[in-house]
């Protein structure tokens, strides 16, 4: 190899550098560091920190990432320009996190492991995690701020509303709709063209084989609706 064709390589590398997108990460928990190490092993970002609203853990140091403080931080112009995902797993607090930032002015990054696997045709919100071994195939839409967890998958023509949390081992067919809110547990399997409403939840190990209601809670192999207070640790 010449020396002129190293230099160029070295100067494309820095020129990729140079156009990172810089990056918060608003949790500090476990799964605010699987999405770092999806932003870190993705090259895309410049870390600027994790943002945590728990006090105990303001300068802590995850990865070499340090915790820099809670919301009051990202009320003035300091990370102007740069791009927050959430790194926490539930719903509700995520949809809360999200509206907030979004009122101070804060967008949001788009996170995709390089082990994920993306279709053509495919659509993915913003504020969207895909981390490694998930598949999103051909023409599936993802919604704004989801989770495709480790190793689930979307099969062709899936239509994922915002703010979904598919788990570690889920299984979509070709054409499922997931309603916005939803979480679907660890391993569950989903048949082709069946819908799920929103803010449900499917749980871990489920067979859905027929449509599921807005705010339902279906389990079992076949999944059939259970009662709040059966659902014990799901």
């Amino acid at each position: 190899m010449t020396r002129s064709s190293i230099s160029q390589r070295s100067e494309t590398k820095a020129a990729a550098m140079d156009e990172r997108q810089r990056l918060l990460i608003y949790g500090a928990g476990g799964h605010g560091r699987v999405v770092l190490d999806a932003a870190l092993e993705s090259g895309a970002f410049e870390l600027c920190g994790f943002i945590d609203d728990d006090p105990a853990t303001h300068g802590w140091c995850l990865h070499g990432v340090s915790v820099i403080g809670g919301r009051e931080r990202l009320e003035g112009s300091e990370f102007e320009g740069c791009r927050v995902v959430i790194g926490i797993g539930t719903q509700g607090a995520r949809r809360r996190i999200a509206e907030a930032l979004a009122r101070l002015g804060h967008g949001f990054a788009t996170v995709i492991h390089p082990a994920a696997v993306i279709g053509r045709g495919v659509e993915i919100g913003e504020g969207t995690v895909i981390l490694p071994m998930a598949v999103v195939h051909t023409d599936a839409r993802v919604g704004r701020h989801v989770i495709v967890n480790t190793a689930a998958s979307v099969d062709h023509d899936g239509a994922i509303g915002d703010f979904v949390h598919l788990s570690p081992g889920v299984h979509l067919g070709g054409g499922v709709h997931v309603g916005e809110g939803t979480h679907v547990g660890i391993g569950a399997s989903v048949l082709p063209d069946v819908r799920i409403g929103a803010n449900a939840v499917v749980g871990a190990g489920a067979a859905v084989a027929d449509d599921v209601p807005d705010g339902a809670i279906v389990a079992g192999v076949p999944s059939r609706p259970i009662r709040k207070e059966d659902r014990g640790g799901e």
